[in-house]
């Protein structure tokens, strides 16, 4: 089986090869396919197929034939979900210029459209053939089949009329029950101002709730739809309790927890498994390396979970599935498959294959018919030729502690003395991974070495390497990075003369900061949605809040602030105050429509440095979030950056000042 399996997807990958070295805009599209998911019988999967601003949800057969199709615009898909074999839940966010308790000028709403894939019809939860309800979706917490008929459960605000005759909301969402094939909906559970979440099983039980209270940290797990026992309770300044899903077995549940006791400690998360009838809460298996868990898409069970390690390794615990896992694993030698979805008893699942020279490959392989047949590319105009190689890099901060990049270098040339695109990522609190990333594969398509450091307060490496970070924003997190450069070029793979940074939200924080904060380092620095003024930065997020909340204390901590700090603790930090100093020409890049970091951080950074007489661009992007969602700005972006980073540092080393 394997064997057959190998063959195929050898000479497919063969037939992929290329020559010419593709323009940008292929490295800036937007994926060609996102969002596989099987369904629970393996016989149909659903995807998300872009072609330009043009999105459509598409429906196929185990064999790849198409069976429905429901175009969705230019609407920003964030997750596809089945519900039973019927139906298809598609998840879309828009940014909306009123935020639904009016703290805000703008917010990014979610709602959830239902594709009924036996009639081809579809209609969104909470239309507006409901006025009592918001219309947007506040969380989603699970389907169910309940006397023959599909139900889903999501958060909804609920209007009521005032005595005046006018619609007010409460703000917090209730619980609602909604009828998947009618759009009908009922009230499942009421809302507090303190609930985060609900726990609905397959029978359509609600078992649990969560609660956070914001100003004090203190969270709580109780059972039942209202009322109940405590299951779990604890403080953490930093957030509750993750989402609720079912554990092992259907008598406890899987829950994201803080680990911390008290607000002076510095908190954690890691997965428990809490017994519903309230015995002790135990540690999750592999709980130190656990990055996200797996389900049986029938039972609802974790089945299995994903580690924290460069390939992201799959482990089930049944070992009959584990062992289909590695049978469908050894089809593709030379990438890294990842398993992306799957039928209940894993004898069909969907692989995401990336690396080597793979652009991102997704495979529909059925054991039984031993085949693995193409599904789509994600970026089908990139070719395995000119897929820059990508590697971890190992080096020590000059505190000593360890750290680890990744890095990617142009296709087909040595790696000795390449001029550096840095590329530190946003979070700070995330991690990068090895695999093919459109940005940094870009860069080196053009020539550049491309280097991700994963610096102090980075994801994925535990609690205590990124407790490691706080109060090092622009510090020790920033001399991180210029560590890893340091390695580099003592290897002798780069020229550090011949080195631009550049990065998003968090990483253009980063690039500002190394030619502000830091001297001598860069030829030129790229932020795009960077954040320039940490003051202005913390109250935009208090405005944003309205008041104190797990948010703001995750922050300063990072920040390194008191609980009396005052805007003047920041400005040593803060390039925007800085920009006096600033060494090396600045590219601002920013959506209009960003939510999580307001486009006026780079205005204000754009004024200091024009004051300043420091050279500067700035690229104000229409219609565009946080998240570089469109295609056409997303292109726009990588042109500007590119050209930018060419026009200071070419890799000709012929610098047009």
């Amino acid at each position: 089986m394997i064997r057959q399996l190998l063959v195929v997807v050898l000479l497919l990958s063969a037939a992929m090869a290329a020559n010419a070295t593709p323009p940008l805009e292929d490295y800036g599209k937007l994926p060609a396919i996102s969002g596989v998911r099987m369904s629970p019988s393996g016989e149909s999967v659903a995807f998300v197929g872009t072609v330009g601003e043009a999105r459509s949800v598409n429906v196929v057969t185990a064999d790849a034939k198409p069976l429905a199709r429901v175009a969705v615009g230019s609407s920003k898909v964030r997750n596809i979900a089945w519900a039973g074999e019927d139906y298809v839940l598609i998840t879309t966010t828009a940014t909306v210029k009123l935020s639904v308790d009016f703290t805000t000028p703008t917010s990014e709403l979610a709602t959830v459209i239902v594709f009924n894939i036996r009639t081809g019809k579809d209609f969104q939860v909470f239309g507006r053939q409901h006025e009592s309800v918001s219309n947007a979706v506040f969380g989603e917490f699970g389907t169910a089949q309940i006397d023959g008929r599909w139900y889903g459960w999501f958060g909804g605000v609920t209007y009521a009329k005032g005595r005046d005759g006018t619609w007010m909301n409460h703000v917090f969402p209730d619980l609602y029950r909604v009828d998947l094939e009618t759009g009908d909906i009922s009230i499942a559970a009421r809302g507090e101002p303190t609930i985060s979440g609900w726990m609905v099983d397959p029978r359509g039980q609600v078992l649990a709730r969560s609660f956070y209270m914001r100003k004090s940290g203190d969270w709580s797990i109780m059972s039942g739809p209202s009322g109940g026992r405590a299951l779990a309770s604890g403080h953490s300044d930093f957030g509750g309790a993750g989402v609720m899903r079912l554990g092992r077995s259907a008598d406890s549940m899987l829950v994201d927890l803080p680990t911390g006791k008290s607000g002076d400690e510095r908190d954690g998360y890691e997965f428990r498994e809490i017994p519903l009838a309230g015995a002790a809460v135990t540690p999750a298996p592999d709980v130190a390396s656990m990055e996200s868990a797996l389900f049986d898409p029938l039972s609802k069970l974790w089945i299995g979970e994903r580690l924290r390690n460069d390939e992201r390794e799959t482990i089930l615990f049944s070992p009959t599935l584990d062992a289909r896992w590695r049978a469908a694993r050894k089809a593709f030698p030379d990438t890294t498959p990842h398993l992306a979805s799957w039928s209940a008893d894993l004898n069909r699942m969907v692989v995401l294959t990336e690396g080597g020279d793979d652009s991102g490959s997704y495979w529909l392989v059925d054991l039984a018919k031993h085949s693995a047949k193409p599904l789509g590319w994600v970026y089908p105009s990139v070719k395995p030729d000119d897929v820059g190689p990508v590697s971890m890099v190992d080096w020590r901060a000059a505190d000593g502690l360890p750290l680890q990049g990744v890095l990617t270098l142009p296709p087909g040339r040595p790696a000795k003395s390449l001029p550096l695109v840095v590329l530190p990522h946003g979070g700070p609190e995330s991690r990068d991974y090895p695999g093919f990333d459109w940005w940094a594969q870009a860069f080196a398509s053009r020539g550049y070495a491309v280097f991700q450091p994963n610096f102090r307060g980075s994801s994925g490496y535990g609690v205590a390497f990124r407790n490691a970070g706080f109060g090092q924003w622009g510090r020790k997190m920033q001399t991180d990075i210029s560590d890893g450069v340091a390695e580099l070029a003592r290897r002798g793979i780069v020229d550090p003369k011949r080195a631009c940074i550049v990065g998003g939200s968090y990483g253009g924080y980063a690039a500002l900061a190394g030619v502000t904060l830091q001297h001598g380092l860069y030829r030129c620095a790229v932020s795009v949605a960077g954040v320039a003024d940490l003051a202005a930065m913390l109250d935009h997020d208090i405005i944003k809040a309205g008041t104190v909340n797990a948010t703001m204390r995750y922050w300063k901590e990072f920040m390194g602030l008191s609980s009396t700090w005052t805007e003047s603790d920041l400005d040593p930090i803060s390039p925007a105050r800085l920009a006096d100093r600033a060494d090396a020409p600045i590219l601002l890049i920013h959506g209009k429509d960003d939510t999580v970091v307001p486009i006026d951080q780079s205005q204000t950074m754009e004024r200091a440095l024009r004051r300043a007489g420091k050279p500067v661009e700035f690229v104000v992007m229409e219609n565009e979030d946080h998240w570089l969602t469109r295609e056409e700005t997303r292109i726009e972006m990588l042109k500007a950056a590119v050209s930018f980073v060419e026009k200071y540092n070419p890799p000709n080393n012929q610098a047009r000042y």
